[in-house]
């Protein structure tokens, strides 16, 4: 059961994601360094409300400031205020995930050999998905929102592959 949850929230991930950069490839690349942003500034609120309104106990020392959650809130910041400055990193990130997930597809597919017969088929998907990031790692400046396609396009396609090799060798 745990691996079908783990599957099937890859695919749904994989798909969302890869929809969402077809579509809207201008605007996902600010959106999401300004989501990971927020992610960054959430926990840093709460570490840093939990300090403020901690009750004081008599003949304790006082807790030392959260300085891990003050700067995660400056980090958040800087990157809702700044996205454009981290675009440039994030595409290194997100061909970096791309080359993780086609190696991940292909070590899948080669350890199911040992249980199953892999038709020479279902390794083209991965190792284009494998190509597709290290594209992106070697040209990450050319466009963006055309890096930002291609990675959605992978991503579509990493999230079907995933969900037929799920159906196929889910049954053994």
């Amino acid at each position: 059961m745990k691996n079908l949850n783990s599957s099937i929230l890859r695919c749904a991930f994989a798909l969302a994601l890869g929809l969402v950069l077809v579509l809207w490839p201008e605007a996902a690349v600010t959106y999401l360094v300004i989501t990971i942003g927020v992610c960054f500034i959430l926990p840093g609120v709460f570490s840093l409300l939990n300090y403020f309104t901690r009750e004081k106990v008599e003949g304790e020392p006082n807790p030392m400031f959260p300085i891990d959650g003050a700067g995660s809130m400056l980090f958040g910041a800087w990157l809702v205020i700044m996205p454009q400055f981290f675009v440039s990193i994030l595409m290194y990130i997100l061909g970096a995930l791309l080359v993780i997930a086609g190696i991940q597809q292909i070590v899948s597919l080669v350890s199911a050999r040992k249980w199953a017969i892999v038709p020479y088929g279902f390794y083209v998907i991965p190792v284009l998905i494998l190509l597709t990031g290290i594209m992106i790692l070697v040209y990450p400046f050319g466009a963006a929102a055309n890096t930002f396609v291609i990675f959605g396009i992978a991503c579509i396609i990493y999230g079907v592959s995933e969900l037929i090799n799920w159906y196929k060798f889910n049954k053994k």
